[in-house]
This record gives C-alpha cells, structure tokens and sequence, in this order.
C-alpha cells in the first residue's frame, strides 16, 4: 500500500489516501514545490497580504520553517525539499549557509538548490557535508549530467527534478527528457534519482510510473483525477500520446551520449526556461517582502 499525501495549494496539509496494490508502483508524492509559492499561496499569508501586510526576510523565513514542519511527519522517508533563496547573483557559499541552517529544521530535509552553477557548486559542498539535496529547475540532460558529476560519492541519494510540463507548454515533449535521464543514469552507480515533476496532466503521472522514475510530484487535482479514475497504472497496454492540449504533436528530444565521469563544470548548464524559472521565483519572493526589506 502506498500513502500519498497532498498539500492544498502548497499550504495546508491535507491527507489523501491513496491505496495502491503492494509492488505495482514505488512513486511517492512530494508536494513541497516552490518556495515562494508555498509562503505566498498559504491561506493566512494571503489573508495577510490582502490587507496590505508585506513580510521582512526573517518573518518569511519563519514563516517558511513553520509550513515545513507541518508537512514534514505527512512525508516521511520520501523528504520534504527546502528551497534556499537563489538569483544570478547569489554565490554557492551563500546558498550553502541557508541550506545548512534549513537542514537542521527537520530531519527528513533535502535542500533545494537550482541546476546554475552556483547552485551545482553549493550541492557539491553539501553533500561532501552530509546534506541530501534535491537539484531543480532541469531542463536538460547535460543538466542531471552535471547534477550527477557533481554529487558523486554522495553518502545518500539525493533528487534531480525535470521539469516536464514547462517543456510541453513550448512544444517540447517532457517525458522524453526523463526517460533520456533514466537511460543515461541507468549505467551509472544510482546515487541519483529522478524526481518528475510539473505535471499539467495525468499521463503525466503515469508515464513517471511507466519509465520508472524514483519519484513524482503532482497537483491534488491530477491525484484525485487518478483516484477517481481507479487508480490506472501504466500497464503493457498503456501507451503515452506526447501531445499537447490540443492535440498537436510535442517534438522529442533526442537523447546524448555524456560521459558520466566527466568533470561536473564540463557540461552545458546553460538553458532559457531554468533563467526563466528563477526569475519567476524571484519575483515571486519579492512580492511578499516590505519594501526595506
């Protein structure tokens, strides 16, 4: 039987209970996505803010802990990421001090870097530290290449997260991005695991299950689709159809053969939509900070 807890708008907890059949999946739900959205989307901050409250950084940052806290025990083993706060300009020493600090809140912690490198320099140093971490914003294979250089010797598995559905939204098929990192990973010592993550739909969720990857995050609504559904799995008759809303066929994209032990620093860690998604998560934190903040 596997639990799988959902969080409601990133905030509050709430149990979802979904029973499915011993040895048919070992996909868990990690609901714990997106820093800002977690603090901004919570039912009281919002509240808050509506009526003209703005937050300094250690309010937030308090604020943050305590949401964490609360998810933690729904979770268990499968970790709740904590994501430090990253831009441009953020260097891999002050990553790792929020990272540190944000590790000792609970004990089923995997900090949160992006895949910059700054971000590959902070999760190096914290897994020679013991720290799990949990690399996001990935959109290439050359990416969880560099994400597996990096982190070699890793005492724990740590996570990389594809981010699927922002690569369907530009035409782009997802899925064949986690089934290139599954394939690439598959000769490598499995220090690693995939984490499929930005699901705009159920097959979504259900090729995760189909090309094995270790874990999944997904909105409640895809859950309770999947639950009212009566739970499909991805059996020999599932077929994935990589298309978009509207039908229109999603280009794959082609896999790489990258040397695994190469020199993390040697990969191409350069693309559009992981600039993209920290700026959204920029401006996202912003938004709920005083002005003097």
């Amino acid at each position: 039987m596997l639990n799988i807890r959902v969080l409601d708008q990133f905030a509050k907890p709430r149990a979802l209970d979904l029973k499915v059949l011993p040895g048919k999946s070992r996909t868990t739900e990690i609901p714990c996505d997106n820093r800002a959205q977690m603090f901004a989307k919570n039912p009281d901050v919002q509240r808050l803010m509506a009526s003209g409250k703005r937050f300094s950084r250690a309010e937030q940052n308090d604020e943050y802990k305590k949401i964490v806290k609360e998810i933690s025990p729904l979770v268990g083993s499968a970790g709740v990421s904590i994501e430090v706060f990253a831009d441009f300009d953020t260097s891999a020493e002050l990553m790792l001090a929020q990272g540190e600090e944000m590790f000792a809140w609970i004990p089923n912690a995997y900090i949160k870097y992006p895949c910059i490198h700054e971000g590959l320099r902070a999760a190096k140093m914290s897994v020679e530290r013991g720290m799990r971490v949990n690399m996001t914003l990935c959109f290439s294979q050359e990416q969880a290449a560099a994400v597996y250089a990096a982190t070699r010797g890793a005492k724990e598995p740590l996570y990389v997260s594809p981010f699927v559905g922002r690569l369907d939204d530009r035409g782009e098929d997802g899925m064949s991005l986690v089934r290139n990192i599954r394939e690439m990973y598959a000769g490598g010592d499995g220090h690693v695991h995939v984490l499929a993550a930005s699901f705009r739909k159920l097959d979504h969720l259900l090729e995760s299950f189909a090309l094995g990857a270790e874990l999944a995050t997904s909105p409640a609504k895809i859950l309770e689709q999947w639950a009212a559904d009566g739970f499909p799995l991805a059996d020999q008759n599932f077929r994935y159809k990589a298309v978009d809303s509207k039908g229109s066929a999603l280009r794959p994209i082609p896999y790489k053969e990258l040397n695994l032990s190469a020199s993390w620093d040697s990969f191409d860690l350069k693309h559009e939509l992981t600039d993209k998604g920290i700026e959204r998560f920029v401006n996202d934190y912003k938004s709920t900070l005083t002005t003097a903040a």
